[in-house]
């Protein structure tokens, strides 16, 4: 069993290491993620980002997610970060950090959540898992991030 809760400050190194461990995110990845947490947590004032952690009953973090509003748009949030730890992987914490947000969008005036992917094999079970709570794939970009790696964009109405 797990709780999903707004992300602290101790929950820091956990997030760094599984964004490190699901083998999928670049160094760079890892760095921009780690940016965009220090100004959640030490910018208070500034509200582009929220992150989301999913914690077992030690409240140790098993995922997390961040998401925000999208620059220049009316009730468009982005998705930005969504990362589960390898042994957590598969027991349904991806999805209810999805189902976390999409009321907090709502109530923040959302009406549209969209996300940015990789179209490689590693990243075919978060697209799977993407499509099942309803997020549908608009646009694919060719080689985008690199040769042979494409940006895949899924987006869901907020009813």
């Amino acid at each position: 069993m797990f709780t999903i809760r707004r992300v602290e400050e101790k929950d820091q190194a956990a997030m760094l290491e599984i964004t490190r461990e699901v083998g999928v995110f670049t160094q760079a990845d890892v760095e921009c993620m780690d940016e965009l947490l220090q100004t959640y947590l030490y910018q208070p004032d500034n509200h582009d980002y929220t992150f989301g952690a999913a914690c077992d009953e030690q409240d140790r973090v098993l995922g997390y997610v961040c998401f925000g509003p999208t620059p220049l748009t009316e009730g468009t949030y982005d998705i930005y970060w969504l990362a589960v730890s390898k042994a957590a992987q598969g027991q349904g914490v991806g999805s209810a950090l999805f189902l976390w947000i999409e009321p907090q969008v709502r109530a923040l005036g959302g009406r549209l959540l969209v996300l940015e992917t990789s179209g490689t094999p590693e990243y075919e079970p978060a697209r799977r898992m993407y499509q099942r709570l309803g997020y549908t794939g608009r646009v694919a970009v060719p080689d985008f991030y690199r040769p042979g790696d494409d940006l895949v964009i899924f987006s869901k109405p907020l009813r």
